[in-house]
């Protein structure tokens, strides 16, 4: 009995440390100037974004390069409803979800059919499509101009109006994103991810109908990444293509490894880190990049599984004890992205 309520302890403590942290991140950005506050707001967007890929690429062991294609669906979605045809930012959010969410299942029904490196070209030429597509179609994108004129996130005509209630809106979704993947993650659904992950043909055996399971992966996936471009798009009110191109891909997949692929909190972990470094490093002035590359090398090397992977090995040194299967489900990727 003393060990099972010091291991439940012992995991709200767990649990409890990454909430705290985006909390003293939120107040230390509260009480600085714009400028911060935009920063934070973007890790806060990318943290969405990054919660949503995890859960295809980490829970269920699969590869995806094109979740920038859905972000700018969202983006746009949100843009074209709400500064076009005046809808409610709420319900446009909402909508473009959906739409992002239902062109996940047509595309992902035939794509998800490849494995390993044949998947990941194929959902690496979605993002291609989308990108052009985004640039030659100029009478509902407007191309290279982008779109302006994005009211700011609200429902039912009250409008957040400062930066600082943004974010405070940000954390908010972000917090929540987490909690839903968590329970997900947590749930007889994401057990069957799991099982994925480790063997598909394992997983077949099992009774668990894996095209069916990768499929809603890939649409939840979808639909995270829709919500942080409806985000963005209400964030800076301003969208163009290059906002969904393939820096996306390359930042997120970076944050998404720095904080630990297949962890709960490693995505935000990860997306604070990438986006706030920098700002640290400023000071270098000409030697920043070099900092930068460094820093992120050497995160890579001596923590591989992640930021958020290294906390839980600290965290159990301290306590003086390994930590039990359960935890370890939570602190370690649940599968190795292929």
């Amino acid at each position: 009995m003393t060990s099972r309520a010091t291991t439940s302890t012992r995991r709200i403590a767990v649990a409890a440390l990454p909430v705290a942290l985006v909390l003293a991140v939120l107040g230390f950005a509260l009480t600085s100037n714009g400028y911060v506050v935009t920063v934070i707001g973007f890790a806060a967007i990318y943290g969405i974004f990054c919660t949503g890929l995890n859960f295809f690429m980490g829970y269920t062991g699969q590869a995806s390069f094109g979740q920038n294609a859905f972000a700018a669906l969202g983006g746009y979605g949100t843009a074209i409803l709400t500064a076009t045809y005046n809808w409610d930012p709420v319900a446009a959010f909402f909508a473009s979800m959906l739409f992002a969410g239902v062109i996940a299942a047509i595309v992902g029904y035939p794509t998800l059919k490849l494995r390993g490196h044949y998947l990941a070209m194929a959902t690496f030429a979605l993002g291609l499509i989308t990108y052009e597509i985004s640039i030659e179609w100029i009478g509902l994108t407007q191309g290279y101009m982008g779109y302006s004129g994005i009211p700011a996130i609200g429902v039912a005509g009250f409008e957040l109006a400062t930066e600082k209630q943004q974010l405070v809106a940000l954390a908010i979704l972000l917090l929540l994103g987490v909690w839903i993947s968590t329970r997900l993650r947590d749930s007889r659904f994401g057990r069957a991810l799991r099982a994925i992950a480790g063997s598909e043909p394992a997983a077949q055996a099992l009774g668990i109908n894996v095209a069916r399971y990768k499929l809603a992966a890939f649409v939840i996936a979808a639909m995270y990444a829709s919500a942080a471009g409806s985000l963005f798009a209400h964030f800076v009110g301003f969208i163009s293509p290059e906002v969904f191109g393939g820096a996306m891909v390359i930042q997120s997949f970076t944050m998404l490894f720095l904080g630990g692929v297949g962890t709960t909190w490693g995505p935000v972990i990860g997306a604070l880190i990438v986006a706030m470094l920098p700002e640290f490093l400023r000071g270098l002035k000409e030697l920043q990049d070099v900092a930068y590359c460094i820093i992120l090398v050497s995160i890579l090397i001596f923590a591989p599984k992640g930021i958020f992977a290294l906390i839980g090995q600290g965290f159990s040194a301290l306590t003086g004890r390994k930590a039990d299967a359960s935890q370890l489900a939570t602190l370690q990727p649940a599968a190795r992205a292929s």
